[in-house]
């Protein structure tokens, strides 16, 4: 019973897919009329979601999508305030880093082409 229960999941994921790709091509096929092109590409993203939703697949698809909205409204996300001190403390960081990088660089090539190698510029 279980074989019959997977793959009749499995045939309304196909027909889900496979309604898209109808949509997609008719949206294209039927390019001198608008409506008909519209209507197809509707068509087949309605088809999709009846497909789609009536699988245990969509439904967890759904489900899950509905927990993370849920999660999402439990973040607590920085003030303005906030969030402009972060970003002002992000690029000192990225300054500082700059500047260092760039002296570390000028104290390497300095030891290695005068110092080391003899090479002056």
């Amino acid at each position: 019973m279980q074989d019959v229960d997977v793959s009749g999941e499995k045939i309304k994921i196909v027909l889900a897919v496979f309604s898209v790709v109808v949509g997609i091509v008719g949206f294209y096929f039927f390019s001198a009329n608008s409506m008909i092109r519209v209507g197809a590409l509707f068509g087949g993203l309605l088809f999709f979601v009846v497909f789609a939703w009536s699988s245990n697949v969509g439904r967890r698809f759904v489900g899950f999508f509905k927990e993370a909205v849920r999660e999402t409204k439990k973040v607590v996300w920085p003030t303005r305030k906030e969030a402009l001190q972060i970003t002002a403390v992000v690029f000192a960081f990225v300054f500082v880093m700059a500047i260092f990088l760039w002296g570390v660089d000028k104290l390497l090539e300095f030891l290695l082409y005068d110092l080391i190698l003899g090479w002056k510029k």
